[in-house]
């Protein structure tokens, strides 16, 4: 069978999907997957094709906060909208049996499948269906609503995010001659498949009963992948350092970032290794390390904790590893990630990004390291884990004649 995976943003909200495409590339399938140019290598790195779908998140988020009005914003947002929606179409166009998809693009890719005939499968990274058992990641003034209070934050979660489609999902209807009335809503019209262990976000009793909770879909290693050499010698120099990045999150703020973190490191008295991610943090000092991109499966082991934003991959990979977390949420569904690692005992309260300092992140480091529970309790839920295998349930979904 042919699949075609769709998604859109960030390195977290694609690495998921190399794993579940390989895992379907070695059952006998072929895959791609359609996403933004800059993630080709990445992609096609690890076995799979890759079919581009315009944009570039990273410049997205630049001119936003360059934006001179909340009109010109919205502005970036629909042509960016508008450019991933062409994409979807012709990634889609260009051949495929089943399509995947992300939760960002899901109403596109919805779109796309009703025009061409081809059946669509949500695989979601986050919780993406309101529940009366907690509110949706990214709701609005989320603590203490209570049961209807949930489900209507919910709600209103899932309203934003196809807003941001809506006018486009319009003009692609338009394009490819489907009626103006848009189709129901995901759930009742195909499964849907969130990729995170319930033993982190256990499946809620009122979700509809086509929409699962599978387990993670690990990142696939790129073929012929070696660490660095520099990283290597500098893990073997010492005892394990403490990791420290956030991701997609800061763009443009690394030079005081960087700062930060190396006064926060010597402060808690650590080791680290800094990923630069979007911000372009560095290292500085004998005992901090700055590193590129490396697979989190083969350094966060390696590490005594991970210091992180709470997206939802980085959050998956540090509790794959077993070792304690300290999340610094920024923003989106993060809050919900680094709250889950708090209420799972794996990680001290979170230590909100707006509020960071170099005193108070020495502090949480410490904090994070001189607690022995946390190491434990993250050991522990790691080799229940490791017991899960997410993407079989995907597969075995594929595999049973039952799409459509």
């Amino acid at each position: 069978m042919r699949i075609l995976i769709i998604t859109a943003g960030s390195r977290g909200d694609v690495a998921p999907f190399t794993g579940l495409g390989r895992r379907l590339l070695d059952a006998g399938h072929q895959v791609a997957v359609a996403a933004h140019p800059s993630f080709a290598a990445l992609v096609s790195g690890c076995g799979l094709e890759h079919r581009p779908v315009p944009g570039d998140p990273q410049g997205l988020i630049r001119a936003w906060s360059r934006a001179a009005s909340r009109e010109e914003a919205r502005a970036l947002t629909r042509a960016y909208a508008d450019g991933l929606a062409d994409g979807v179409a012709e990634a889609v166009a260009g051949g495929t049996d089943l399509v995947l998809t992300a939760f960002g693009p899901a109403p596109l890719s919805r779109t796309a499948g009703e025009a061409f005939g081809i059946p669509v499968i949500g695989t979601y990274l986050v919780p993406a269906f309101a529940t009366r058992q907690f509110p949706l990641p990214n709701a609005r003034n989320a603590d203490g609503l209570g049961p209807e209070g949930n489900l209507a934050a919910g709600r209103e979660v899932l309203r934003r995010a196809e807003g941001v489609f809506a006018g486009s999902v319009t003009r692609l209807r338009a394009r490819l001659g489907l009626p103006a009335d848009t189709p129901p809503a995901p759930g009742d019209v195909q499964p849907v498949f969130h990729g995170f262990s319930p033993l982190v976000v256990p499946r809620p009793k009122d979700w509809p009963s086509r929409v699962d909770v599978s387990g993670y879909w690990w990142p696939a290693r790129p073929d012929r992948w070696q660490p660095p050499a520099e990283l290597v010698d500098f893990l073997q120099a010492g005892p394990p350092p403490v990791f420290i990045g956030f991701g997609s999150m800061a763009a443009g703020q690394g030079e005081q970032l960087s700062e930060l973190v190396a006064a926060a490191v010597k402060r808690a008295g650590v080791r680290a290794v800094v990923q630069a991610g979007w911000a372009g943090l560095s290292g500085c000092g004998d005992d901090v390390l700055a590193i590129g991109d490396v697979p989190h499966d083969w350094l966060f082991p390696r590490t005594a904790a991970v210091v992180h934003h709470a997206g939802a991959g980085t959050t998956a990979a540090g509790l794959r590893a077993g070792v304690p977390a300290l999340p610094v949420p920024v923003m989106a569904d993060q809050p919900f990630w680094a709250s889950r690692l708090y209420q799972l005992g794996v990680a001290p309260r979170p230590l909100p990004f707006q509020d960071l300092t170099a005193e108070a992140l020495g502090a949480a480091i410490t904090a994070c390291l001189s607690e022995p529970a946390h190491r434990r309790r993250a050991a522990a839920l790691a080799h229940r884990i490791a017991a899960e295998d997410g993407a079989a349930t995907v597969l075995a979904h594929v595999g049973s004649g039952s799409i459509g």
